[in-house]
């Protein structure tokens, strides 16, 4: 059990750090949960639909203090699968301003993570038996398929669902530089409060980072400095059009989980630069290419972001089978992360913010929404939660 330190809020209700006030550049955040981007395979076109709407804005309900939407393309052909998010266009700014509008008006700061697949795109919806869309369901469903860009014409596994890609050179690696910058512009339009730079889990940034996947022999490979060089330049120019007062994150892959790809020492350097061009904090997982290798376990990527967070002195979320309150409050305690992050054990439980609330010893019923008052009302009937004092 950790050995928990807890402080007292105005209010006179204990308060964990996790639910402890944040600030990120002119972002004042509820709490410290947030709720990781999370792939749903369910758009058309780019646009978002009445399935992210609710999705999203139930853990809002929640009581989470950021939500980021999945990765959302910054081009066509960086999408994962053809059921992606995109920004790549301006018409796809309504749908994403619904879903902030909402997420706002539930208390939750609303992010967006721009996000290229590389030579990781077109590829099937998880669900499906690979591209087994019939000719009738193709246009239901807006299948598409498309040949993706990489650092090299080096496919990402054979043998699996994945396309040769084509190299990039000057011009596009110039274009993708440029579709940042876009979808950046348009995410302000959006009224997103961040974004989160996706240069992890083996898509496009991040393979340029790893030598796993970059092989060029240019400015762009081969050295470190060189594999750095289009983070950089991406992050660079987001940040030149993004507005001072709101904050940049990049999710890194810490590492590659192989002995000849990227290492956490390649991450606390990139952090460091990172940090110098106006990057707020590090969301830190690891993992993404086919050769690598570690164990899943409870918390098994909080050493990651410790050591980013100290390597770098910068603040890091931190991702990764999380989810049991104390245990996650012990990582904050222990200066292990700023942030706790999570996506499948949110999904099992939209309400694990107010649930979390009371596991580590609050009674308060302000972060639940108005319309909950017969959740109180019952608590007070049956002696639960914030009446279980009283009713003893």
């Amino acid at each position: 059990m950790c050995n928990l330190r807890f402080l007292f809020s105005t209010n006179g209700f204990l308060m964990s750090l996790l639910f402890t006030p944040a600030t990120l550049r002119g972002l004042e955040l509820r709490n410290r949960s947030v709720i990781a981007p999370m792939c749903q395979y369910s758009a058309k076109d780019g646009f978002a639909n009445d399935w992210h709407l609710v999705h999203l804005g139930r853990f809002a309900m929640g009581g989470f203090g950021l939500v980021i939407l999945e990765a959302t393309a910054v081009t066509a052909e960086g999408r994962i699968s053809y059921g992606d998010l995109g920004i790549w266009k301006d018409d796809h700014i309504p749908t994403l301003t619904r879903i902030v509008d909402f997420l706002h008006s539930q208390g939750a700061a609303a992010g967006i993570q721009l996000a290229h697949a590389g030579r990781k795109a077109s590829t099937p919806i998880p669900w499906r038996n690979g591209f087994d869309e019939t000719e009738a369901e193709k246009e239901a469903v807006g299948f598409q398929s498309w040949t993706p860009v990489s650092p090299t014409d080096e496919i990402h596994a054979e043998g699996k669902e994945f396309t040769k890609p084509a190299a990039l050179d000057a011009a596009g690696i110039r274009n993708v530089i440029d579709a940042f910058v876009a979808g950046a512009l348009r995410a302000n339009e959006a009224g997103f409060d961040l974004v989160e730079i996706h240069a992890a889990h083996g898509y496009l940034l991040n393979q340029f980072l790893s030598p796993l996947a970059n092989k060029r022999t240019d400015e762009y490979g081969g050295s470190r400095e060189n594999r750095m060089r289009l983070v950089l330049e991406v992050t660079e120019a987001v940040r030149a059009v993004w507005p001072a007062d709101k904050p940049i994150l990049v999710r890194l892959s810490v590492s590659d989980n192989d002995p000849a790809g990227w290492q956490v020492e390649d991450s606390v350097a990139l952090a460091k630069e990172l940090k110098a061009l106006g990057v707020d904090a590090i969301d830190c997982s690891t993992g993404g290419f086919d050769t690598g290798s570690i164990k899943s376990a409870p918390g098994y990527q909080v050493p990651f972001s410790s050591a980013v967070r100290h390597g770098a002195d910068i603040p890091t979320i931190a991702v990764g089978l999380l989810g049991d309150p104390v245990s996650d409050e012990g990582v904050l305690q222990n200066g292990d992360a700023d942030f706790i992050a999570l996506a499948r054990a949110a999904m099992d439980d939209p309400n694990w913010a107010l649930h979390a609330q009371y596991a580590l010893g609050e009674t308060g019923y302000e972060l639940w929404p108005n319309q909950a008052v017969r959740v109180r009302e019952r608590d007070r009937w049956l002696g639960l939660r914030g009446f279980a004092a009283k009713a003893s």
